[in-house]
């Protein structure tokens, strides 16, 4: 289903689509974007019998459940950009089986002896919304602890499973004592400790040493029977990070059923880079290698998004390798400044759409270089904001704020390569959250308020002019 203006443009993309099913458009008569809900189409849509699925546009406002109800047909909403319909039936039947994952998160909560106990909880439940297994209770060294017991109580209590971070013997043995199942970390240092806790350790190298000190301490755990975790320590950057990732690999190929983690805040945190790639890359190698612990922080600000990173990606790298496929072309939510395709229109597209307009609503399109704006009367290019406004003489401040915003966001996706569409948030991955369009200042409320206005001057006008 589309609008009158859309259906050649449509029709087109349908023709060149491999679908493997018939399909036909159905026009309704709407010019207005922000007006079409499922309620409005419900009333005008006629649905054929033998028809499988409405398939409507994405920016169709309300509950689809309203026309499957009245015409007894599955009705989904589709790709915002018309021209994303291919790919939809094309990723619909792989993303049906996507999503499973075998990889554990743990979220750390640093320093947590600096903060009341309604703030680590509250910092627990929002990582648990993000997707985090295990709250991390990270100890400060030389800094007591008094209220340890109480946090991870009062995280067991709200259904959290806890691990505690410290080699501090009696932090260690208070938190296990209220619940922690897990203990990061243990080493020659302190291994006798693991012997008493009946809780899963987290095994590491002795400090300064190599894999040969990791091994002695894997052979006494195995047997003493405790259940342990290996961690050989992924280093930052400039200390030692090829190095690191190597031994996780002999350590893998040397112990082939070994449980494994991974702590992976030392190049999350310790990068200046986005972590959403630096995350994507390393849940990519832990379950190619079996790895399926990882331990994140969420401190810096270029990677407060890491829990809910590693979520996105330990359930594409799954995809991935259990499935012998690339992780493309499945889900796109770690791409957060550029787009999985940027979808642009061609000028002489846009020159048709025009010849069949006849009302004074701006349409806002970019190509990939330029920003055009048109509408039945003017059509102006460039990719200078300022410019472009001047040279659609606007002077109603409805309008204006609304076209002030939608240029803005027109002149960022050129700048980014991100595609645009008009009435519409730019695709931010995982960070996108849909615009408001409610309140009598929404920008939806903007346009379509000016709409009216010119509408009833135009109309004023040619009364005016009748009576002269």
């Amino acid at each position: 289903m589309t609008r009158k203006l859309a259906a050649p443009l449509l029709r087109e993309t349908l023709a060149r689509m491999p679908a493997h099913f018939e399909h036909e458009v159905a026009v309704l008569r709407i010019s207005v974007a922000a007006l079409m809900t499922t309620t409005w189409v419900s009333r005008f849509l006629k649905v054929e019998k033998g028809v499988d699925l409405v398939l409507l546009p994405g920016h169709t406002q309300g509950d689809v459940a309203v026309i499957e109800k009245r015409f007894g047909v599955r009705t989904e909403k589709g790709p915002k950009d018309l021209r994303q319909i291919p790919e939809h039936f094309g990723l619909a039947a792989a993303r049906a089986d996507y999503g499973a994952h075998d990889v554990t998160i743990l979220a750390e909560i640093n320093n947590a002896p600096g903060f009341a106990v309604v703030e680590i909880l509250r910092r627990a439940r929002a990582f648990g919304d993000e997707g985090a297994d295990v709250i991390d209770v990270g100890c400060s060294k030389g800094q007591p602890f008094a209220n340890l017991a109480e946090v991870v109580s009062a995280l067991r209590a709200e259904g959290h499973r806890v691990s505690v971070d410290s080699f501090d013997a009696a932090e260690i043995r208070t938190a296990v004592g209220a619940g922690a199942e897990l203990v990061l970390s243990v080493n020659a240092s302190n291994l006798e400790l693991a012997r008493e806790l009946g809780a899963t350790v987290v095994v590491i190298p002795d400090f300064g040493k190599g894999l040969d000190s990791l091994y002695r301490s894997i052979d006494r755990l195995s047997h003493w029977g405790v259940r342990f975790l290996v961690d050989p320590v992924l280093e930052p950057i400039g200390f030692g990070a090829a190095e690191s990732l190597y031994r996780y690999y002999e350590v893998r190929r040397r112990f082939p059923k070994a449980e494994m983690l991974m702590g992976i805040a030392n190049l999350t945190e310790l990068t200046e880079a986005d972590s959403t790639g630096v995350t994507a890359l390393l849940l990519g190698y832990c379950q190619e290698l079996g790895i399926r612990h990882v331990l994140t922080t969420a401190e810096i600000p270029w990677a407060r998004g890491a829990v809910r990173e590693a979520d996105i990606a330990r359930r594409l790298m799954h995809y991935a390798v259990t499935k012998k496929a690339l992780p493309k072309h499945v889900d796109s939510r770690l791409l957060t400044t550029r787009d999985a395709a940027v979808s642009v229109y061609r000028e002489a597209e846009l020159r048709e759409m025009q010849r069949q307009i006849t009302d004074l609503d701006f349409r806002i399109f970019t190509d990939g270089e330029r920003i055009h704006v048109f509408n039945a009367e003017r059509f102006v290019s460039g990719t200078e904001i300022s410019e472009l406004f001047a040279a659609l003489d606007v002077a109603e401040a409805s309008h204006a704020f609304y076209l002030g915003k939608e240029l803005s966001k027109a002149s960022l996706a050129l700048q980014l390569g991100k595609s645009y569409r008009q009435e519409g948030p730019l695709d931010w991955g995982y960070l996108s959250s849909a615009e408001s369009d409610a309140g009598p200042h929404g920008w939806r409320e903007s346009r379509l308020r000016a709409s009216r206005e010119r509408a009833d001057r135009r109309r004023a006008a040619g009364r005016q002019k009748k009576r002269n």
